[in-house]
């Protein structure tokens, strides 16, 4: 059973920066894809950003490209989100979604497409 565990929210001032980390555990086979999503309260979960961890292709919703940047570091299976320049509007709770090996990934921002989640950190950015 694929486990993920989100850590490195906070809270910043607007301009600031934030590295969200997602750690994962018990697969045996690498993840189609990885990505995160956020929710603001009273809000629906929106799709961030995914990563392909077998090339290293990358999607970004509009928002966020050019402040934000996902990466992996596979040594330590571990999921990376850079968010710099953050803006009030960033502020939500952030999660991190892999879709199983072997699952389908041609929807990145669909996040029932996703299979395991991790339990979600808290971003704040006050203006």
């Amino acid at each position: 059973q694929v486990h993920l565990v989100d850590s490195g929210g906070g809270s910043v001032q607007a301009g600031g920066s934030l590295r969200l980390s997602c750690a994962a555990s018990g697969y045996t086979h690498t993840p189609r894809c990885m990505g995160w999503f956020r929710q603001a309260p009273g809000e629906a979960r929106e799709w961030v950003a995914t990563l392909y961890p077998d090339d290293g292709t990358t999607f970004y919703i509009d928002s966020v490209k050019g402040r934000f940047t996902i990466s992996q570091d596979n040594a330590k299976n571990t999921l990376y989100l850079q968010m710099n320049v953050l803006r009030p509007e960033d502020t939500a709770m952030y999660y991190c979604a892999a879709v199983r090996y072997g699952g389908s990934c041609l929807r990145v921002s669909v996040a029932n497409d996703y299979n395991y989640w991790g339990q979600g950190t808290q971003v704040t950015v006050s203006s």
